[in-house]
């Protein structure tokens, strides 16, 4: 038994050192192709970092042990792609973002969300620590890509990224916001707009009056969508009568493996 533990934290090991190796070897590549600058190399190696550290600490303390798994292993490649949507953000802070590049690691890793959870289902490897890594990737992502919508109109898109954070912020005052909500194909699909419409945004491809509707709709989908879990959540706790307190894995508001 503890030949086998030691074994797969050996595996786990390997895995976060591969990603993060993963991780570097791809701000290299926009580094040569995409003139990476010095804010963005720093924020990619900053993002690296912060991403192995957390990863190898949410692994260490998962029980019971398992194997890292496929589906995880989908999850940690989209997570060096928003790694570098990260670094290119940043960039583009003191000078023009490479859009096309930009866009194409937004994209693959938009598309990758709905691989994970399939790879998941089929080889039986679901896990609340899947479902954890995913949902903060994508929450990540869609906090990234706000900020960078918002620098051509206006920081009032910063609230789509920052509205699940401000959540999670309020669930630790508010207890009863950690309660469980039936799956809601609504929540999902809500959810996946949101990444959809800041990609268009970004690319530029609609005219200014129209991105303005397009991100301010899927803004609104996202306060409704909010909006009922969190009234879910309080006639929840009414009926129980008293507050609710379950581990914030079960949690999924942002996004949930589809």
């Amino acid at each position: 038994m503890a030949l086998s533990s030691a074994f797969e934290t050996r595996v786990w090991r390997t895995e976060t050192a591969a990603g993060a190796g993963a991780q570097a070897l791809l701000l290299l590549l926009l580094g040569a192709s995409a003139g990476l600058g010095a804010v963005g190399w720093l924020t990619g190696l900053a993002f690296t970092a912060g991403t192995w550290a957390l990863l190898t600490r949410a692994l260490h303390r998962s029980w019971p042990p398992r194997p890292f798994g496929p589906a995880n292993g989908v999850t940690l490649a989209r997570t060096t792609l928003v790694g570098g949507v990260t670094a290119l953000v940043a960039d583009s802070f003191v000078g023009a973002p490479p859009v096309a590049t930009l866009v194409a690691l937004t994209t693959v890793a938009l598309v990758l969300d709905a691989v994970d959870g399939q790879v998941a289902r089929r080889t039986g490897t679901e896990s609340s620590l899947g479902a954890r890594f995913d949902m903060e990737a994508d929450a990540f992502l869609i906090l990234v890509l706000s900020v960078h919508v918002a620098m051509s109109l206006g920081a009032w898109v910063l609230l789509i990224g920052a509205m699940r954070y401000v959540f999670v912020a309020a669930a630790r005052a508010l207890p009863w916001l950690n309660g469980p909500l039936p799956p809601s194909m609504a929540r999902k699909t809500v959810a996946a707009v949101q990444g959809i419409v800041l990609l268009v945004a970004t690319a530029g491809i609609l005219p200014l009056p129209a991105a303005y509707a397009a991100v301010g709709m899927a803004l609104a989908s996202l306060v409704w969508s909010f909006g009922r879990d969190i009234r879910g959540l309080w006639c929840l706790r009414v009926r129980e009568g008293a507050p609710l307190v379950r581990p914030a894995v079960d949690r999924a508001v942002t996004h949930e493996r589809v």
